[in-house]
């Protein structure tokens, strides 16, 4: 087992060059209050006095102190180049290698040196280690830490909250589940007092790896002695309480030697405590802590074999991820180019091989929005919002002109679902606008690997960034101006001979008005809905109009049937009655045709057919439609009433226009709703993953721009070379750990 404390302080040596607190190895904690005799039991330990010395806070810096066992026939420590095969012992330091201190007065020397340059000199304290190796033939294996004293009241150019300071300084190291705690306490004080204890007993509550040290039991009052201490009456540890008697300062300044010191207290403690000397003192102390320090290296060793394995992987990937050093910059550039077109396409098509779990990102957004939000958005659109009665009606009668029309004008239908069909174009552009910020956002989102090639080289990130958003910012105009023109197109042109706006024709009740003035009912349909009844239109009509239009004709021309033909032949037809009523119903007329633009055409009209409609209306009749005896007020209503009770003719020809309008206008919002997508595909998203690729050559893949835009982050390269010598220091530590047989762990 005395194989395994080299192998520990190898793999000190190994992870002190890299700085890492990752790998908690095992090592011994010197804990203890201000001027309570650390540094002596330290000193006692190694055999010289080497540590700075006096009153008040003297260690102000953690000391890591490594004890080599090196016999004269020890070939791999000594050698004949550094002059230490014949010496007994030296120090070496970490931060001077090459430097062989043979004197432990320089060795004092340099840690006062190295201790004012990182914490001043003027009790100031640093938390930075100061890592010394001393080969020895009289020494044990150990590793010990030595920290600055506990104390309690700020001195010189200490901070006010030196004490805070302090105790999380002596909490990081004994925190380590690894680490044995040497807890220092003075026999002339109370031990239920002891600061040391207090700290031990927060971190290691079962006290089983802390290990209590008494100093000063030479200075205990007359009288008092401490052997209920030293027995464990007064406070128990589990790992044993061991008395020690350190030299004073008076000892020190008369350079009373360690050997000296080491012969008084065995002549103390066998005279005082004869009972208890072979279990305390100094000799007792350093095979203890060596024993305690193998067993637990033995015990923590598996853990540790695990862990470094565990962080050699970790520290492999991340390497990996940094990239190596760059030998031909041009090829690298246009590698990266090529791999961030790739994983921007890859990420809008779903091709990517990190897809995300977290949110929808690239073409699943883009769907998202097509489909979703989009297709939302119109369907909360109602085809009447906006749109009142009164408004409607306002339409009719403006399109009515200064006559009062029988029946609906096709022109009022055809402005109001235009005013309707213009509400498609905001949603539609902002639809555009949606796709596009999500493709801007995709650069975000392009991968993991690509990620890490960007935060490498800022600059060449922030150029690939600025060519896609141009290109973006191009092709913005251009898909806008073409969903504009989707719904500038369904304006351009009201298609009545739509096939789906035929079927609700079909349904759309009789629009002519009946003499009296009230609508005469209609057979409905199978939808509940009136249906025209041709046949009645006709049979009010002059002998000579033509019969009515096969059933496949009377469905294809109805609407222009009724808003066109009706109409006009209505009003040819009174005006012909008009005439023979006032002048001379008796005389016969040239036969003449009533409805000029029909198609049907050529039908002659005589006077029997004049004469038998001039019987179904008296004259004075006619006379009281044609001629009204009550003045007519020219002045038109303003403002609108839109308050007022619409009558039942109103209210019937505002239904059809509503329905025509709702008909027509789902017809038209299904139509934008297909083809904006479309049209955004095309001219933006398709666009964009064709031509990123040749977009961001033709900007940055050029020979003097190579240079510049691979010049690395320094981040990025300082993490570069912690991370390489973070892997070499672990892959050392496994080979270190792999070479320990089980024989030398028993």
């Amino acid at each position: 087992m005395e194989a395994l404390i080299p192998v520990i302080n190898k793999l000190q040596d190994v992870f002190n060059t890299v700085g890492s607190d990752a790998i908690h190895l095992p090592q011994i904690i010197v804990l203890g209050s201000q001027s309570s005799g650390k540094s002596s039991v330290i000193e006692s330990l190694v055999g010289k006095s080497f540590l700075p010395r006096g009153t008040g806070i003297v260690t102000r810096r953690p000391l890591v102190l490594q004890l080599v066992y090196c016999p004269k026939e020890d070939k791999d420590h000594r050698n004949a180049h550094d002059g230490t095969v014949e010496i007994d012992e030296w120090g070496v330091f970490l931060h001077a290698k090459d430097k062989i201190f043979r004197d432990f007065e320089q060795i004092r020397l340099e840690i006062e040196a190295e201790t004012a340059r990182m914490a001043g000199s003027n009790k100031g304290i640093c938390p930075e280690p100061i890592n010394l190796k001393i080969y020895s033939t009289k020494v044990v294996n150990l590793t010990l830490v030595d920290l600055p004293g506990i104390t309690k009241v700020p001195v010189g150019d200490q901070p006010p909250d030196i004490e805070q300071q302090i105790r999380e300084l002596v909490l990081k190291y004994i925190a380590n589940p690894n680490s044995i705690i040497l807890a220092v306490v003075t026999a002339n004080t109370d031990m239920a007092t002891s600061e040391s204890l207090a700290i031990a007993k927060d971190v290691d509550p079962d006290g089983r790896r802390t290990l209590a040290v008494v100093t000063k039991l030479d200075l205990m009052d007359a009288g008092t002695d401490a052997i209920d201490i030293l027995c464990g009456r007064v406070i128990p540890v589990k790992l044993g309480i061991i008395g020690v008697v350190n030299r004073s300062q008076q000892d020190i300044m008369n350079n009373k030697t360690i050997k000296d010191s080491l012969k008084d207290e065995a002549t103390f403690l066998q005279s005082k405590y004869p009972t208890l000397a072979a279990r305390n003192g100094t000799p007792y102390l350093a095979k203890t802590l060596n024993r305690l320090l193998m067993h637990h290296i033995r015990d923590c060793l598996p853990d540790l074999k695990t862990r470094v394995n565990l962080m050699m992987s970790q520290y492999h990937s991340l390497l990996s991820s940094y990239g190596e050093d760059i030998s031909d910059k041009s090829k690298t550039l246009l590698q990266i180019i090529t791999k961030f077109a790739s994983a921007y396409c890859s990420t809008i098509e779903g091709t990517s091989r990190n897809i995300e779990t977290t949110e929808l990102c690239g073409g699943a957004r883009i769907c998202y929005i097509f489909h979703e939000t989009f297709g939302r958005t119109l369907d909360s659109i109602h085809p009447l919002s906006g749109l009142h009665k009164i408004d409607i009606l306002t339409a009719i009668r403006n399109a009515n002109g200064p006559r009062p029309a029988l029946f609906v004008p096709e022109v009022s239908f055809e402005l109001l679902v235009k005013r309707q069909i213009r509400r498609l174009e905001e949603p539609s552009l902002r639809c555009v606008e949606l796709i596009h910020e999500e493709m801007q956002r995709i650069i975000q989102h392009c991968g993991n690997e690509v990620q890490q090639e960007m935060m490498r080289f800022p600059r060449l990130y922030e150029k690939i960034v600025d060519v896609v958003t141009q290109l973006l910012r191009r092709r913005l105009p251009t898909t806008n101006v073409m969903v504009e023109n989707l719904v500038a197109i369904e304006l351009a042109y009201i298609n009545t001979k739509h096939p789906d706006f035929y079927k609700e024709i079909s349904m759309v009740p009789s629009m002519i008005k009946s003499g009296d003035g009230s609508r005469p009912s209609r057979p409905k349909s199978m939808y509940g809905k009136y249906q025209p009844d041709v046949q009645e239109v006709v049979s009010k009509m002059p002998q000579n109009v033509p019969a009515p239009l096969s059933s496949s004709q009377e469905q294809d021309d109805f609407f222009n049937y009724l808003f066109r033909i009706m109409p006009a032949a209505s009003y040819d037809f009174m005006r012909a009655v008009q005439t023979r009523s006032t002048h001379n119903p008796q005389v016969k007329t040239e036969p003449n045709s009533w409805m000029p633009n029909h198609p049907h055409n050529g039908v002659e009209n005589d006077l029997n057919h004049a004469n038998s409609v001039a019987e179904i209306k008296n004259e004075a009749e006619l006379r009281s439609v044609l001629s009204p005896q009550k003045p007519v007020n020219l002045l038109p209503e303003v403002p609108i009433n839109t308050s007022r009770k619409l009558s039942e003719n109103e209210e019937h020809d505002c239904e059809i226009i509503e329905r025509l309008i709702k008909s027509y206008f789902y017809i038209v919002k299904k139509s934008i709703q297909d083809t904006v997508p479309k049209a955004v595909m095309h001219f933006l998203v398709n666009y964009v993953k064709d031509n990123l690729q040749s977009e961001l050559v033709t900007h940055l893949y050029k020979a003097d721009n190579a240079d510049k835009l691979l010049d690395e982050s320094e981040h990025i390269a300082q993490r570069r070379r912690e991370a390489s010598d973070m892997l070499k220091a672990l892959q050392r530590a496994s080979h270190i750990i792999s070479e320990i047989r089980e024989t030398h762990m028993w």
